[in-house]
């Protein structure tokens, strides 16, 4: 009989055909000779992205468009003791689901993330990644593309992520604080992309995203939110 997984890595993704197939290759390198599933779900009901995935190491499915939803059906057909989510754009640092599963041995932690790093040569992004560490660090609220990791129970005890189009990791992290969890932060940096920066402009993505978190911080609902970031970021 074989074993459970000791992690379950879970990928939402949403019309990603020109990285899928790298971003596949990076996680089963970083899976290997650790007992370890990949699980990416899809939100395009017509599979456009997961139809390019040819892994046997790779499991795949459809869910219903939105990050927390496909997260959470990621985690339900999840069986490893440990959920570790991975955007797809975001490359892991080397003994990465090793880090992860030491972590989560200790019994006080319920889960965390690692610190996070910007793929662009750019001094704006060495800006921008010391500014959400330190933040991070201050407030041990991690955002979702620094690879958040949680154990399986206390994500299920919890209910899994809210069914919100935005800010469902913070909303997750902040549920973790309010029942005593302890969240923990690996110094090790993923590595994410720099598309949606450049392409939305630096500057204005940096301060629309802090806007973001202090509105919803202040208790602006997270539909209302995601009216003004589509209204701003032009997504339809």
């Amino acid at each position: 009989m074989d074993l459970p997984p000791a992690v379950s890595v879970i990928v939402p993704v949403l019309h990603e055909t020109g990285i899928i197939e790298q971003a596949c290759a990076h996680l089963v390198t970083a899976c290997s000779g650790c007992n370890a599933e990949i699980i990416i779900v899809d939100g395009d009901r017509r599979g456009s992205t997961i139809n390019r995935v040819n892994s046997e190491r790779i499991r795949t499915l459809s869910a219903p468009r939105g990050r927390a939803a496909q997260m959470n059906a990621g985690a339900n057909a999840a069986r490893g003791r440990v959920l570790l989510f991975v955007h797809a754009d975001t490359r892991l640092p080397e003994g990465a689901v090793r880090d992860v599963l030491e972590i989560c041995r200790r019994p006080a932690i319920a889960g965390g993330a690692f610190l996070l790093g910007i793929a662009s040569e750019k001094g704006f992004f060495r800006m921008a990644e010391a500014w959400t560490n330190l933040r991070c660090r201050l407030t041990r609220i991690p955002y979702g593309d620094q690879a958040v990791f949680m154990k399986n129970r206390i994500f299920r005890e919890l209910g899994g992520y809210s069914d919100i189009p935005l800010m469902e990791d913070i909303d997750l992290m902040q549920r973790l604080k309010q029942n005593g969890l302890k969240i923990a932060l690996i110094r090790k940096p993923v590595v994410t992309s720099a598309r949606r920066w450049e392409k939305e402009g630096r500057l204005f993505g940096m301060i629309r995203n802090n806007l973001l978190s202090c509105l919803y911080y202040a208790g602006v609902k997270p539909a209302l939110l995601e009216k003004f970031y589509k209204t701003q970021s032009g997504s339809s």
